[in-house]
């Protein structure tokens, strides 16, 4: 790795408590810049994951707990304490699911009321979700696995294997695809009966894979690269040069937005060519990234925040 607050190294979190009456009123609201205006809002210790359930933002942190912020604003909701290394988020239409990213489960969380309603076993290391409309899809990191899971009651339905390192996924609509972080591949099967559907090459670490409707979009973290692939066959359509570290992508409709971990930022893109339009500074060490539908939001590891940026302007 380049630097020393890779995604994969930076296990130590400071435990922070804060206080929900202060959090909600230390909002920074930065210049628009460019057609953009940027609010940053306090978060647990060492956001991580992502998700949005229609009317609130979901953050995974570090130090494990999950923070529920009300999208409108960015107050503080509730504080749900899971008590180990939290890594992705994601929302399957009632719940939210959390993956343990320093152990072998995950967490299923009932959005409407915050109960946990129960955790379960899935491979080692697990990082990013997807949800199918189905089944949950849990990315296992240490075990070179992709676990299946029945989102209406956690049970075990298949463990898919594909390339070392396994990190980020995404759904086509019919396809699991799967970045492989140590073999520099990306992995596509059937989601139906995990039926291979071809591995392809790509740069080097690839971290965050997604869907724009007619290709896939793969953020390489090490050669700060981005890989555009052609979601039928898995062919190279052109690979991007960009900024330092990308780590993660959303995608608004017509342009992808894509964090960079180590250099505070945010840069868009223009979806049919991939060319660079802007870059946004948002705060420390950025790891998810997600549009609800109005704005993009970004957890900044290092920072111990979300940023909040409404696009005003195309």
């Amino acid at each position: 790795m380049k630097a020393t607050n890779s995604p994969v190294y930076r296990i130590a979190v400071s435990l922070l408590v804060f206080c929900p009456m202060v959090l909600s009123l230390s909002v920074l609201v930065q210049p628009v810049t460019a057609g953009n205006v940027i609010e940053n809002f306090p978060a647990g210790s060492g956001p991580s994951g992502l998700a949005f359930d229609g009317a609130n933002i979901w953050v995974a942190n570090g130090a494990g707990t999950v923070t529920k912020l009300r999208a409108t604003d960015g107050v503080i909701l509730d504080t749900i304490p899971l008590g180990v290394t939290l890594h992705s988020a994601t929302f399957d239409g009632e719940n939210v699911w959390v993956s343990y990213g320093s152990g072998h489960e995950v967490a299923k969380i009932r959005a409407s009321d915050d109960t946990v309603l129960g955790t379960f076993g899935v491979g080692f290391g697990p990082k990013r979700l997807v949800f199918d409309g189905t089944n949950i899809w849990v990315a296992n990191y240490a075990s070179n696995t992709v676990t299946k899971l029945r989102a209406s009651d956690g049970a075990h339905l298949q463990d898919v294997g594909v390339g070392e390192g396994p990190w980020g996924i995404a759904f086509d609509g019919r396809n699991i695809w799967v970045t492989n972080t140590a073999d520099n591949t990306v992995t596509k099967f059937r989601a139906r009966d995990g039926a291979p559907r071809g591995t392809f090459n790509v740069g080097r670490y690839p971290v965050d894979v997604i869907f724009d409707g007619s290709k896939m979009w793969v953020a390489n973290y090490n050669d700060d690269s981005v890989t555009i692939l052609r979601v039928g066959d898995g062919s190279l359509l052109t690979d991007l040069e960009t900024a330092s570290t990308p780590i993660a992508f959303a995608f608004d409709g017509l342009q992808m937005w894509l964090a960079h971990a180590t250099d505070g930022s945010v840069t868009i893109h223009r979806d049919r060519d991939g060319v660079r339009l802007q870059t946004l500074t948002v705060q420390d060490g950025p790891q998810d990234v997600l549009y609800d539908g109005t704005s993009i939001w970004v957890s900044n590891f290092d920072s111990n925040t979300v940023s909040k940026i409404t696009h005003t302007a195309h």
